[in-house]
Protein backbone atom coordinates (compact mmCIF):
# COMPACT_ATOMS: atom_id res chain seq x y z
CA UNK A 1 0.00 0.00 0.00
CA UNK A 2 1.34 3.52 -1.21
CA UNK A 3 -0.75 5.23 0.49
CA UNK A 4 -0.85 5.44 4.61
CA UNK A 5 -3.79 6.30 5.96
CA UNK A 6 -4.48 8.77 8.84
CA UNK A 7 -4.47 6.62 11.04
CA UNK A 8 -0.68 5.12 9.92
CA UNK A 9 -0.13 9.09 10.37
CA UNK A 10 -0.87 9.40 13.74
CA UNK A 11 0.64 6.27 14.83
CA UNK A 12 4.28 7.62 13.01
CA UNK A 13 3.72 11.82 14.09
CA UNK A 14 3.40 10.41 18.03
CA UNK A 15 7.02 9.64 17.46
CA UNK A 16 7.45 13.71 16.42
CA UNK A 17 5.58 14.93 19.20
CA UNK A 18 7.17 13.15 21.84
CA UNK A 19 10.78 13.60 20.81
CA UNK A 20 10.41 17.00 19.78
CA UNK A 21 8.77 18.23 23.42
CA UNK A 22 11.30 15.45 24.75
CA UNK A 23 13.86 17.86 23.27
CA UNK A 24 12.88 21.11 24.24
CA UNK A 25 12.11 19.76 27.44
CA UNK A 26 15.87 19.00 28.01
CA UNK A 27 17.16 22.15 26.07
CA UNK A 28 15.22 24.59 28.18
CA UNK A 29 16.59 22.99 31.46
CA UNK A 30 19.55 23.31 29.81
CA UNK A 31 19.44 26.37 29.39
CA UNK A 32 18.34 27.12 33.01
CA UNK A 33 21.78 26.28 33.82
CA UNK A 34 23.64 27.22 31.24
CA UNK A 35 23.07 31.01 29.52
CA UNK A 36 25.01 30.27 26.69
CA UNK A 37 21.89 27.87 25.53
CA UNK A 38 19.54 30.91 26.02
CA UNK A 39 18.43 32.04 22.57
CA UNK A 40 15.58 32.34 20.07
CA UNK A 41 15.48 29.07 18.78
CA UNK A 42 15.20 27.79 21.86
CA UNK A 43 11.61 29.21 21.71
CA UNK A 44 10.88 28.89 17.83
CA UNK A 45 11.69 24.90 18.69
CA UNK A 46 9.45 24.55 21.70
CA UNK A 47 6.43 26.16 19.98
CA UNK A 48 7.08 24.17 17.09
CA UNK A 49 6.89 20.84 19.76
CA UNK A 50 3.85 22.07 21.81
CA UNK A 51 1.94 22.70 18.48
CA UNK A 52 2.83 19.10 17.01
CA UNK A 53 0.67 18.58 19.99
CA UNK A 54 -2.27 19.82 18.38
CA UNK A 55 -1.52 17.99 15.08
CA UNK A 56 -1.37 14.78 16.65
CA UNK A 57 -4.51 15.03 18.13
CA UNK A 58 -6.21 16.18 15.06
CA UNK A 59 -5.00 13.04 13.24
CA UNK A 60 -6.46 11.23 15.95
CA UNK A 61 -9.46 12.83 15.70
CA UNK A 62 -9.28 12.09 12.29
CA UNK A 63 -8.53 8.56 12.37
CA UNK A 64 -11.62 7.78 14.75
CA UNK A 65 -13.90 7.92 11.03
CA UNK A 66 -11.60 5.14 9.95
CA UNK A 67 -13.55 2.78 12.33
CA UNK A 68 -10.97 1.47 14.91
CA UNK A 69 -11.31 1.05 18.28
CA UNK A 70 -10.00 3.52 20.18
CA UNK A 71 -9.07 3.14 24.02
CA UNK A 72 -11.20 5.74 26.35
CA UNK A 73 -7.86 6.20 28.14
CA UNK A 74 -5.83 6.94 25.02
CA UNK A 75 -7.79 9.67 23.66
CA UNK A 76 -7.55 11.21 27.36
CA UNK A 77 -3.81 11.60 28.01
CA UNK A 78 -4.13 12.78 24.14
CA UNK A 79 -6.71 15.39 25.85
CA UNK A 80 -4.69 16.31 28.50
CA UNK A 81 -1.80 17.05 26.78
CA UNK A 82 -3.27 20.12 25.39
CA UNK A 83 -4.81 21.02 28.51
CA UNK A 84 -0.85 20.75 30.10
CA UNK A 85 0.43 22.90 27.23
CA UNK A 86 -2.37 25.63 27.54
CA UNK A 87 -1.31 25.55 31.79
CA UNK A 88 2.31 25.63 30.94
CA UNK A 89 1.72 28.81 28.36
CA UNK A 90 -0.83 30.50 30.76
CA UNK A 91 1.63 30.10 33.83
CA UNK A 92 4.54 31.62 31.78
CA UNK A 93 3.99 35.36 33.20
CA UNK A 94 3.27 34.48 36.85
CA UNK A 95 6.45 32.42 36.90
CA UNK A 96 8.65 35.19 34.87
CA UNK A 97 11.92 34.32 36.72
CA UNK A 98 11.44 30.42 36.31
CA UNK A 99 10.84 30.19 32.67
CA UNK A 100 13.37 28.13 31.59
CA UNK A 101 12.31 25.75 34.43
CA UNK A 102 8.34 25.99 33.60
CA UNK A 103 8.95 24.79 30.03
CA UNK A 104 11.35 22.53 30.38
CA UNK A 105 9.54 20.77 33.00
CA UNK A 106 6.36 21.19 31.04
CA UNK A 107 8.47 20.17 27.86
CA UNK A 108 9.25 16.39 29.58
CA UNK A 109 5.80 16.50 31.47
CA UNK A 110 4.03 16.78 27.97
CA UNK A 111 6.37 14.23 26.78
CA UNK A 112 5.53 11.32 29.31
CA UNK A 113 2.10 12.49 28.50
CA UNK A 114 2.21 11.22 24.85
CA UNK A 115 4.25 8.32 25.91
CA UNK A 116 1.57 7.27 28.35
CA UNK A 117 -1.01 7.48 25.76
CA UNK A 118 0.94 5.24 22.97
CA UNK A 119 1.35 2.98 25.53
CA UNK A 120 -2.27 2.53 26.16
CA UNK A 121 -3.09 2.09 22.33
CA UNK A 122 -1.20 -1.35 22.21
Amino acid sequence: MLVASIYDWHVDFAWVAVLSNGLAGIWALGAHQFPILRHRGLWWFTGIAQLSIFVEIAFGIAAISDERPIQKFHAFYGFIAIIAVAIIYSYRAQLKGKTYLLYGGGGLFVMGLCIRAMLLRR
